[in-house]
């Protein structure tokens, strides 16, 4: 089945090929061709000008995409990777084999082939071959959501790693994982709504019985039932992969490597230094004043909106900690009726948290135009100003207020090492749908595993969420 998809993907990029390279080519000399098709009953021949040539370029361009896609691995459906990966990596195969051919045409002197041409296959190209795989990825998600080729998996470990793990697997569909139950030595019953099955010495009868397809162990200090298990996996020819708890060690980054034939896992602090601060805020300067000139009709008219709708000032500025805990200006469009402050504590009970912060749904204090902007985050776009000043980043954990930090524990302190920023990983991981530790973890894993790559995947995915209104209120 694999090779049968492999070659329908294939051919799928033969054909698009095939039809970004010629129809630019062919359009150039003959123009009026649609024309001739539909509307003259005898339609001319086409004018094809050296056709062997431009056709040998073509062969020796599509030929290196296929390698460099082929080289990607992206004619597999590989489930774990993201909509924005695939497309990176289609992207860069695009790129790499657009240099070899450009150079061919320049350094052949193929003087016939037109620049005009070129940038019209190599659009085509990048648009056609990165949208259809968009287009793959989401009817194969959408199938494996619906219980298509689903594995049976089994974890070893029903505690605070294990837990968590399922509940991924649960919030992921699209990964094609269905939890069966846990193996524990300590516990009966049921945890997270999943079925202990047994302990770790009935682990060999519940594989055979439940078809489970992967084992995932979430135990890893128990090295000596580790071992059993891998051996007992290798026996039963089952897939076998132990998680690091993570959560237990402040969720560093962790990556896997060699001591002479011995195999370590390395846990390392990333976050961020020298060069890498300043690469961030160089983008963040940018990006900002790009963003403030841009949207500026758009905020003048979100201002003139609030003023229309209800009494008060347009920006709302409050007292909020940034880096190193320093006190800042926060800004943004007022979003509440005036005096809400004064309100809060009539409202304290109804707070749906389980942190220090305060949030409900349907909060009465919220005006009708400001049930709009937050909706789709809208009221956050004065703080473009703010990352331009450098009080924040465009990307980084969210600024808290003074009451919210004296209530920290000192673990989640770290989140204040680095700028707060307009957008962070919770905020396109389940925004206000998720608890207050989820959202310090999902924070300090930023932290120790910044990147720019990251930063700008935040960035487009944020983009996609705040249009669909998820998770805002």
């Amino acid at each position: 089945m694999k090779s049968r998809v492999q070659i329908l993907y294939l051919i799928i990029d033969l054909i698009l090929m095939v039809l970004c390279l010629y129809l630019p080519y062919i359009f150039k000399y003959n123009p009026d061709l649609i024309h001739r098709l539909i509307i003259s009953p005898n339609p001319a021949v086409l004018w094809l000008p050296d056709l062997g040539q431009h056709s040998l370029v073509f062969f020796f361009w599509a030929a290196l995409i296929l390698i460099l896609l082929r080289m990607y691995n992206l004619y597999t459906t590989d489930r774990t990777i993201s909509y924005l990966d695939e497309s990176v990596l289609t992207g860069k195969a695009l790129l790499l084999a657009l240099l070899p051919a450009a150079a061919a045409v320049f350094f052949l002197q193929i003087k016939i082939f037109s620049r005009e041409v070129f940038i019209l296959q190599t659009a085509s190209l990048f648009i056609t071959l990165i949208g259809w795989r968009i287009f793959k990825r989401y009817l194969v998600r959408r199938r494996v959501a619906r219980g298509f080729n689903n594995q049976h998996v089994l974890i070893v470990g029903a505690g605070k790693v294990g837990l968590a793990l399922a509940g991924e697997i649960a919030r992921n569909r699209y990964l094609g994982l269905e939890v069966i139950g846990f193996l524990d030595d300590t516990l009966t019953g049921e945890k997270g709504g999943y079925p202990i099955l047994g302990r770790s010495e009935n682990f060999e009868e519940v594989v055979r019985k439940k078809f489970v397809d992967e084992v995932l162990v979430s135990i890893p200090s128990e090295r000596d039932l580790v071992a059993r298990l891998i051996m007992a996996c290798r026996k039963l020819g089952k897939n076998i992969r132990v998680v690091p708890d993570l959560m237990s060690m402040g969720m560093e980054g962790v990556k896997s490597g060699y001591l002479g034939r011995i195999p370590l896992l390395e846990y390392y602090n990333r976050g961020l230094h020298g060069a890498d601060l300043l690469l961030k805020r160089s983008f963040d300067v940018v990006a900002s004043t790009l963003a403030l000139i841009i949207l500026a009709p758009v905020m003048l008219g979100i201002g003139l909106a609030i003023k229309i709708d209800s009494p008060g000032p347009v920006i709302y500025a409050s007292k909020r900690n940034g880096k190193k805990g320093i006190l800042f200006n926060f800004f943004k469009f007022r979003t509440m009726h005036e005096n809400a402050d004064k309100m809060l504590d009539e409202l304290r009970h109804l707070d749906e948290t389980d942190g220090p912060i305060f949030k409900i749904k349907n909060d009465p204090r919220v005006s009708w135009v400001g049930r709009i902007l937050r909706r789709y985050s809208l009221d956050e776009l004065p703080q473009l100003w703010n990352v331009l000043r450098g009080d924040m980043s465009l990307v980084g954990p969210r600024p808290p207020t003074p009451n919210e930090v004296v209530k920290y524990e000192d673990w989640q302190l770290k989140r204040l090492e680095i700028r707060p920023g307009l957008t962070c990983l919770w905020q396109v991981s389940g925004r206000s749908n998720l608890t207050f530790r989820e959202w310090m973890k999902l924070d300090l894993f930023y932290i120790e595993n910044w990147s720019f790559w990251l930063d700008i995947k935040i960035i487009l995915r944020t983009i996609v969420v705040v249009f669909k209104g998820e998770g805002a209120y």
